[in-house]
């Protein structure tokens, strides 16, 4: 069975990683821009940053694997409290969007729930909406509940189109928050934020309509292969190859189709 996996950061992975990812059946990437376990120094370091997952990655994955691979850029909520940095950052942003195989923004949203995440976080999802472009939203490690809730809160007040959001992250405690919006449903399936068989339960608690699993696959412990793990989860329980189907192909497929640069047939 085929799969898209719509976050992985595929930057901190090896070409073994995406060799291993293609056997097991992804056959598809989007990886978001994200923090990359330092904080960034200089404005310089984002742009190489962003040249380097577009380009580079793209080429890796495939060469390494015969992998699509997609991107989505953004500047994330960690790094957009040094707030001179991050305004040269979000000026020079639009151009990467605009960039061939760039299929989104993201990963954009909430660390801290600071003032100067939430201007970057609306800026952001500013720009979406005037290209028509997916969004993934990184909602918060810590106060995540809260923090889901403020997503849901600045998406609604800046009126942007919601079929074109996932909600990333999601755990039970927040699943009822990001379902009262038409936004698309992310779980990670990662160490400390939600395991597969809890990912799962929920599905069967709530369907599968705008679920998406990904596995982030970064330089934490994580797993490049939690998404064909969590198929093969779903069928030893029971579920039907089309419901799973949905889930690990139809689904993200559909959401990153809203973008002009997305080009993978199913």
């Amino acid at each position: 069975m085929r799969i898209i996996d719509p976050h992985m950061h595929m930057v901190s992975r090896s070409a073994d990683d995406y060799d291993r990812a293609r056997r097991a059946g992804i056959e598809c990437c989007i990886e978001p821009a994200f923090w990359s376990g330092t904080d960034k120094q200089h404005a310089g370091s984002f742009f190489d940053y962003f040249e380097h997952i577009i380009d580079f990655e793209t080429e890796r994955a495939e060469r390494s694997a015969g992998m699509d691979h997609y991107v989505t850029i953004g500047l994330e909520p960690k790094e957009a409290n040094y707030e001179a940095m991050a305004e040269t950052v979000l000026e020079r942003l639009p151009a990467y969007l605009d960039r061939e195989n760039v299929v989104g923004v993201g990963e954009i949203g909430y660390d801290q729930q600071t003032e100067a995440e939430d201007r970057a976080f609306r800026r952001q999802l500013r720009m979406a909406e005037e290209r028509e472009l997916p969004v993934i939203v990184h909602t918060p490690h810590e106060n995540k509940p809260s923090g889901t809730e403020r997503i849901v809160d600045v998406i609604e007040e800046e009126g942007v189109t919601q079929e074109r959001i996932v909600i990333d992250h999601n755990t039970a405690e927040t699943i009822e928050t990001s379902l009262q919006t038409d936004c698309w449903i992310g779980f990670t399936l990662y160490p400390g934020k939600i395991e597969a068989d809890a990912a799962i339960d929920l599905l069967e608690e709530y369907g599968t309509d705008r679920m998406l699993f990904n596995s982030a696959a970064d330089w934490d412990p994580s797993d490049p292969l939690a998404v064909p793990k969590a198929r093969d989860e779903m069928l030893d329980r029971g579920w039907s190859r089309d419901e799973v189907r949905k889930v690990v192909l139809e689904n993200p497929h559909e959401f990153f189709s809203r973008s002009p640069n997305f080009e993978y047939e199913l």
